[in-house]
């Protein structure tokens, strides 16, 4: 999951989607209540880890945390010298796990609607152009907010949502140059946005729940167009540091890529990327299978 809130147009709630931890981590998130900080207030710190599932959200988070300590920076070094096969192998990967998701749901009209318009609203937002807003407390906040949901929510990039609002690099350079205001800020965005979507999903895949599942698939696959290897860069923007970083881009053909931008598509590699994607979630699945039928 912390791999994936790395790459934009991927989030850490299609892995734990895909690897069926989603529901039990968004109904985990939801109990940090008035409740559970009541009893932490009165030292009942066995019945408060009870309460908000303490040992599976540690894991989780020290997952998180350990990925993005050890490979941050090795993610940025492939996304800027090797993107192409870099997202080979997640479109392989959630390529592949879509009809593992799709056969757990139970189909009707009504779900087979919330899905198309899960797919349309996903792909839709992927080809929206980014907007300029400026620096203020409120919008770091509202960012921080806004970005957290994205990463719970299937298919929806955090990383791409900041891009989208034009916060991506106000974030990024608050964090290398310690700006504790501004990143104090940001996290408490983070803090609230991510304990009141997690209210708001539990009672929807309580009350809801084959709709919901089927939205949320529909949001996996359109965001895949935020996925796909080739991409030619529309517009650019300048960091502090003078480097140009691409801000907005569409997705084009192996052979348009080679005409728009002059570069190798790398076909070759893209497609063993994509099919190493594929195969780790075939031996995932099965292992799981095979786990499942030993208990």
């Amino acid at each position: 999951m912390g791999i994936a809130d790395m790459i934009p147009g991927v989030s850490g709630g299609t892995i734990a989607f895909l690897t069926g931890i989603y529901e039990e981590l968004v109904h985990s998130i939801s109990e940090l209540d008035y409740e559970s900080l009541q009893l932490l207030w009165r030292k009942r710190i066995s019945d408060f880890w009870k309460k908000i599932n303490g040992t599976f959200l540690l894991t989780i988070m020290a997952g998180i945390a350990t990925s993005l300590i050890l490979f941050a920076g090795f993610m940025t070094y492939l996304l800027k010298h090797h993107a192409i096969v870099t997202l080979s192998f997640f479109f392989g990967l959630i390529v592949m796990s879509i009809p593992l998701v799709l056969r757990k749901i139970k189909w009707s009209k009504g779900t087979a609607l919330f899905f198309v318009t899960g797919v349309a609203l996903a792909y839709l937002f992927t080809i929206l152009a980014p907007v300029q807003t400026p620096d203020s407390v409120i919008l770091v906040f509202l960012a921080g907010a806004i970005a957290i949901i994205a990463m719970v929510i299937p298919g929806v990039s955090g990383v791409f949502i900041l891009l989208f609002i034009g916060k991506y690099q106000t974030i990024v350079t608050a964090l290398t140059e310690g700006n504790i205001p501004v990143i104090l800020i940001f996290v408490i965005g983070c803090f609230v946005g991510l304990i009141s979507i997690s209210k708001i999903l539990t009672k929807i895949l309580h009350g809801y729940h084959p709709v919901m599942m089927a939205l949320l698939s529909g949001f996996m696959i359109g965001a895949l167009n935020k996925v796909w290897p080739w991409r030619s860069v529309i517009e650019y923007a300048t960091n502090r540091k003078g480097d140009q970083i691409a801000v907005f881009d569409k997705s084009v053909l192996p052979w348009h890529f080679l005409t728009a931008t002059g570069e190798d598509p790398q076909l070759f590699q893209a497609i063993l990327m994509m099919a190493i994607g594929i195969l780790l979630v075939v031996v995932t699945e099965k292992i799981a299978v095979r786990l499942k039928t030993k208990h």
